[in-house]
């Protein structure tokens, strides 16, 4: 997984986006804004793209993020506690309709008893509230190799959110279907009503 992996995935998140006219932000710690980067490399990429927060340190997640104190503390900078709260955070500063978040080591230090290096958490936030977190340890594969294939997840989770709920489609179009059939069948019973009248009075 590499660049290409990256751009192809890019290309086709930005399409699927302008296609349900979605809006995107991003939450960065270990990759350091190179999701951001990689969906704007993309030519056109600004209709979708809002903006990118790079959150590094615990004081820019709280200031920027929303990102409580108590919530680095009890469960680290890297935790699924931390990334869906960036996640949710960058949601709802930027107003857009999906983020993602990232947080995690990507080496060569910075490892802590059970938190080796290339352990990375990911958090997607849609506007209608779905919320998915993933838990990722590419292990200590050198801090480029991870960081690329934390942008590549990054992009793939995306991608699943912005597909959307699209079961919600289809009990719409059969409700519009049962409505229009009391309509047909009424006004037949309108017409043999209006031709019963004016044969009363002949009688």
């Amino acid at each position: 997984m590499g660049g290409s992996d990256a751009r192809a995935l890019s290309r086709s998140l930005l399409d699927l986006c302008r296609m349900r006219k979605l809006t995107i932000a991003t939450a960065e710690s270990c990759t350091g804004g190179l999701v951001a980067g990689a969906l704007t490399d993309i030519p056109g990429s600004s209709d979708v793209i809002d903006r990118g927060f790079v959150t590094y340190s615990n004081d820019a997640k709280r200031a920027m993020l929303g990102v409580e104190a108590g919530t680095l503390t009890n469960f680290g900078a890297v935790s699924k506690e931390t990334a869906t709260a960036m996640a949710v955070g960058a949601l709802e500063r930027a107003g857009v309709d999906l983020a993602v978040a990232i947080t995690g080591i990507a080496g060569p230090g910075g490892a802590t008893p059970g938190k080796p290096i290339g352990l990375v958490h990911f958090a997607v936030a849609a506007r209608d509230g779905r919320i998915i977190h993933r838990e990722h340890r590419f292990g200590a594969i050198g801090r480029s190799a991870v960081r690329a294939r934390s942008v590549v997840e990054a992009l793939r989770m995306l991608m699943d959110l912005a597909r959307g709920p699209q079961v919600a489609a289809k009990p719409k179009r059969a409700a519009a279907v049962t409505r229009l059939r009391p309509r047909v069948t009424r006004s037949p019973r309108r017409h043999v009503a209006k031709r019963r009248t004016p044969r009363s009075p002949r009688g």
